[in-house]
């Protein structure tokens, strides 16, 4: 409990605190400098297009990328639980492997494979005559670059939650289902995707809460640009808070990003819960 609330409850109730504050480096160094503000922060957040281009990011990226973890997870831990060659578990590894790799090395690597001029995918891209695609220079591009190494990124540890809810399934099911000749399709539809239920929600929900503060991707592969078009929440609070030392204004952009993430989780339970009474 000790750990719970000076880890995780005191930054949240001082983030708050100095949301109300004009709280700078001259206010670390001596607090009587600090001045009470009230509102004023929150107030030119919403009134600050910055702020609100990385609020619309945050939900691009969370509206597409959490569907495509779910969906390409599932289809990955579907495709090593039911093979049975060895060839299967080279494949585990591989897809869990970016998982554990650093984020600056992938984004490293990404940026390179995204290169317009030099880079390996419009080299590949130009031998079906495709002309070259600016990735990471135009604003849209860059959003679906983002999304894409963050996906990549993401599958494989998924992908281990739904093996392992994949395997609690009991063979019982599948034998009395082929007994009275359901096919495959059927099967997955009427036992697998049911039996996952709960997996699913799980990975819905700590998908979503990773991707309302997604940070380093964007950080390290684009910078939030072009034109802040990959600036999400998270970064827009670490240049505010951390680069231009206005420690008060980032603080009152993280107290709302929680505020989002705790609203976000809540009505997965929310709905969730509904789901189990039906």
């Amino acid at each position: 409990m000790v750990i719970l609330v000076v880890f995780s409850v005191l930054p949240i109730v001082v983030a708050l605190v100095a949301s109300f504050t004009d709280l700078d480096l001259r206010g670390l160094r001596d607090w009587s400098l600090i001045e009470f503000i009230g509102l004023d922060n929150y107030d030119r957040l919403l009134g600050d297009p910055r702020f609100r281009a990385a609020a619309g990011n945050t939900v691009i990226f969370v509206l597409d990328g959490v569907p495509l973890i779910v969906v390409c997870s599932l289809a990955a831990a579907l495709m090593v639980n039911y093979g049975s060659s060895r060839l299967f578990r080279v494949y585990r590894a591989f897809f869990f492997l970016p998982a554990i790799t650093n984020i600056v090395a992938v984004a490293f690597i990404w940026g390179f494979l995204y290169n317009t001029d030099s880079g390996l995918i419009n080299l590949i891209l130009s031998w079906g005559g495709v002309a070259p695609v600016p990735w990471l220079d135009q604003p849209v591009m860059a959003k679906v670059s983002v999304i894409i190494v963050a996906v990549w990124q993401g599958c494989g540890y998924n992908m281990l939650i739904f093996v392992a809810a994949l395997q609690g399934i009991p063979r019982e099911f599948y034998e009395a289902a082929q007994v009275d000749g359901a096919n495959a399709w059927r099967r997955f539809f009427s036992i697998t995707l049911p039996q996952l239920r709960f997996a699913t929600f799980f990975v819905a929900v700590t998908t979503s809460i990773s991707w309302i503060q997604l940070f380093e991707t964007p950080l390290v592969l684009t910078h939030g640009g072009p034109l802040d078009s990959t600036m999400s929440m998270a970064l827009f609070i670490y240049r505010n808070g951390f680069e231009r030392n206005r420690f008060g204004y980032g603080s009152a952009a993280s107290f709302l990003l929680f505020l989002v993430v705790v609203t976000v989780t809540a009505i997965q339970f929310k709905l969730r819960r509904q789901d189990s009474n039906v």
